[in-house]
């Protein structure tokens, strides 16, 4: 997510895009019973879950522990668990899953952990299952996630994994990162799109766009034949006020939008990566902002990074 920029040019780009710190009111999810947590109660607990059905949870990590707050998904199937990101280092995760699948009768169950992509922030919490019995944690290359889910042709085919009357489908999508991936569950018509597509800041960078494009373009694509009712991302950084983010390293926030995307968003994203022209410029859009970025930030500052010299 942010980690890629370095901090002064992050914060100068982050203040010029949320200089208005609007207050409005959050919108009611479709998904989720609660709110979600944001940091504004100081004692809020390292995590908070939801269901979205009985075999479905999802995991929010507190602001308070880390201002990515990352999204995590547990989905269980009739042989074996898939855990999706493990979130940012420094708190029990491990403890948290297990006493998930205790609680719904699978204790114990085997267990694979994998990564939307290889960020600190999605993979910090893999230590916790290295030594735990029956469970394989996916490495972060994109090498690694195509051996493992029998991608044969990078990222052009897709891969899957069953989980015992549950198969989910598994789409690389490098742009944001090399090894990214969304998990396409047809039990529930959730697509797990990480860091791809997200009420966030879309980052990637300004040589990566085209990568990014045609990553979003075979999404859209699998779209066409396959029921996406819903995306789930990684996290969520804009504001319930259309086109407004929240600033960056903040432990507490008011007024977020809902985690939920419709699965129209994918769409969306297409058009406004469809619309780039000459070269990719910072573009705030309802439900997501694209952030492209130099490798190496220079004499151009945001919106125009990318602009040839």
């Amino acid at each position: 997510m942010t980690r890629i920029i370095p901090f002064f040019f992050s914060a100068l780009l982050l203040a010029s895009l949320s200089a208005c710190e609007t207050q409005e009111a959050a919108k009611p999810s479709t998904l989720f019973a609660q709110a979600w947590n944001s940091g504004i109660d100081a004692d809020e607990p390292a995590f908070q879950v939801q269901e979205i059905r009985a075999d479905t949870f999802v995991l929010r990590q507190s602001l308070r522990t880390s201002f990515e707050a990352p999204f995590l998904y547990l989905l269980l199937g009739e042989d074996k668990a898939l855990l999706i990101d493990t979130g940012v280092e420094g708190v029990d995760l491990r403890g948290e899953v297990d006493g998930l699948l205790a609680a719904s009768g699978h204790a114990g169950m085997p267990l694979v952990v994998m990564h939307t992509h290889g960020h600190g922030d999605h993979v910090g919490g893999d230590a916790g299952f290295v030594d735990r019995p029956d469970t394989i944690v996916v490495g972060h290359t994109a090498e690694d996630v195509a051996a493992f889910f029998g991608i044969d042709q990078w990222p052009a085919h897709n891969g899957a994994l069953d989980l015992g009357g549950r198969t989910v489908d598994v789409l690389p999508t490098p742009g944001h990162h090399a090894s990214h991936v969304m998990v396409y569950d047809a039990a529930t018509h959730i697509m797990f799109s990480g860091d791809a597509i997200y009420p966030g800041r879309l980052f990637f960078e300004c040589d990566k766009a085209g990568a990014y494009a045609t990553s979003i373009g075979r999404v859209a694509d699998f779209s066409e034949t396959h029921q996406i009712d819903w995306l789930l991302g990684g996290h969520v950084e804009m504001k319930a006020e259309a086109g407004q983010s929240f600033g960056q390293e903040k432990n507490s926030r008011r007024g977020e939008h809902v985690l939920e995307l419709p699965g129209s968003a994918i769409g969306d994203v297409k058009a406004a990566f469809d619309g780039i022209g000459d070269y990719p410029r910072v573009t705030p859009f309802p439900e997501f902002m694209l952030l492209p970025h130099p490798e190496n930030p220079a004499a151009l500052s945001p919106p125009d990074w990318c602009k040839p010299l």
